[in-house]
C-alpha cells in the first residue's frame, strides 16, 4: 500500500512538474510574439491597408485589450488546442501541425535509431581500446560530426548519393507516382506502407528517408559515442573493475555486464536529449531535402512573418522537449531501483 502511494505521489509531482513547465512555455511564446518587430494586423491586411480595417481588425484580434487579459485568453486557447489560422497555408495552426509533425518524427526516429545503435558500440569499443588507432579514429569521427555543417554534409549526400550514383531517393518523401497510394493512418510513411502491405511504396519511401536520416544518425552518432566513451573511462577505471578482472571474469562480461550496466542511466538520458534535439534541430535537414516536417513548416512561416505558425511550431517542439525529458526520468526510475526510494 506505500509503494502504491508512493508510486502516486511520484506520478503527481511529474504530472504537476510537466503543467508547470508548459505554463512557463506559453508564456514565454506569448510574450516573444508581442515583442518581435512583426505586426500581426499588417500581416493581415497588408501594409496598404486603410487606417480603418487596420483599427477594425486589430479590435477584432483583441490586441487593444490589456496585456494579461491577452495571455489568459491566449492560455485558453492553447490548452483548447486552438492555435489560431496559418497565413502562410490559411488552414488552422493545429491542423497543419497534425499534418506536418508525423514527417519530423519519422525522420527524427530513424536517425536516432541509427544514432544508438552505432553510437553506443562505438563509446564503448572506444573505450575498451583506449588509446589505440581506434579510439583516436572514433574521437576525430565524434569531432567531425560536431564541425561539418548540417546543410553541407545533406548537399554532398545528394549530390553524390543521389544525383551522381542514384542508389537513394532525392529530396521530398516519396516519388510522385506513389503519392497518395498509400491511405493515412499514421502519418508515418513506413508504418502506413506496412500497413497497407505496400511494398512498393514502402521501398520508395524508405530510399528517400534513409539519406536524410543518416545525415541526422551522424550527428546523434558523435554525440552519442563521446559521451558514451566518457562515461565507459570512467567505469574502466573503478575498482571493482580491476576487481572483476583478476578474478578471470571474460573481458566481454566485464565491460558489457560490470562496465557499461552502471551507465544506462545517464546514457538514456543522454539519448533523450539527442532525440529532442533530432526532433527540434532538423530545419537545415528538412530544407535541403524538401522534407515537409515540422522545420520545413517553421522555416516557411517565419519568411512569411506568419507568427501564429512559429508560435504554434515552437509550442510542439517545446512539449516535445518537456515529453522526452519526463520519459526519460521514468525511465531513469524504472532501470535504477534507487531512483524509486
Amino acid at each position: 500500500m506505500g509503494r502504491g502511494n508512493a508510486w502516486l505521489r511520484g506520478l503527481g509531482a511529474v504530472l504537476v512538474s510537466m503543467a508547470m513547465t508548459f505554463l512557463g512555455l506559453i508564456a514565454i511564446t506569448f510574450f516573444v510574439g508581442r515583442v518581435v518587430p512583426i505586426d500581426p494586423v499588417i500581416a493581415v491586411v497588408g501594409d496598404r491597408a486603410p487606417i480603418e480595417v487596420y483599427n477594425a481588425v486589430r479590435a477584432e484580434m483583441g490586441l487593444d485589450d490589456p496585456l494579461i487579459l491577452q495571455f489568459l485568453r491566449y492560455v485558453a486557447d492553447v490548452l483548447t488546442g486552438d492555435l489560431g489560422m496559418s497565413i502562410s497555408t490559411g488552414g488552422r495552426v493545429i491542423d497543419d501541425l497534425v499534418r506536418v509533425f508525423p514527417a519530423t518524427l519519422e525522420l527524427a526516429t530513424l536517425g536516432i535509431i541509427i544514432g544508438v545503435l552505432l553510437g553506443v558500440p562505438m563509446g564503448v569499443y572506444a573505450a575498451s581500446h583506449h588509446g589505440t588507432f581506434v579510439d583516436h579514429a572514433i574521437r576525430v569521427l565524434g569531432l567531425v560530426g560536431y564541425a561539418v555543417p548540417a546543410f553541407w554534409l545533406g548537399l554532398v549526400g545528394l549530390a553524390v548519393l543521389y544525383a551522381r550514383l542514384q542508389i537513394v531517393g532525392g529530396p521530398g518523401r516519396l516519388d510522385f507516382f506513389y503519392d497518395g497510394l498509400v491511405p493515412p493512418v499514421t502519418g508515418l510513411i513506413l508504418v502506413d506502407s506496412l500497413l497497407a502491405g505496400d511494398m512498393a511504396v514502402f521501398r520508395n519511401a524508405f530510399s528517400h528517408i534513409i539519406l536524410p536520416a543518416a545525415v541526422l544518425g551522424f550527428f546523434s552518432l558523435a554525440y552519442i559515442s563521446r559521451m558514451t566513451r566518457s562515461f565507459m573511462l570512467d567505469q574502466l577505471s573503478q575498482d571493482f573493475i580491476m576487481t572483476a578482472r583478476v578474478k578471470g571474469i571474460s573481458e566481454r562480461r566485464v565491460i558489457w555486464h560490470h562496465a557499461f550496466r552502471p551507465i544506462r542511466v545517464p546514457l538514456v538520458t543522454v539519448i533523450g536529449l539527442s532525440y529532442a534535439s533530432l526532433l527540434e534541430g532538423s530545419v537545415m535537414i528538412e530544407t535541403v531535402f524538401s522534407w515537409p516536417g515540422i522545420g520545413n513548416y517553421l522555416t516557411t512561416a517565419l519568411l512569411n512573418a506568419d507568427m501564429n505558425a512559429v508560435l504554434g511550431a515552437t509550442l510542439v517542439i517545446g512539449m516535445v522537449f518537456i515529453l522526452i525529458n519526463k520519459g526519460s526520468d521514468v525511465l531513469y526510475r524504472l532501470i535504477d531501483p534507487r531512483a524509486r526510494a
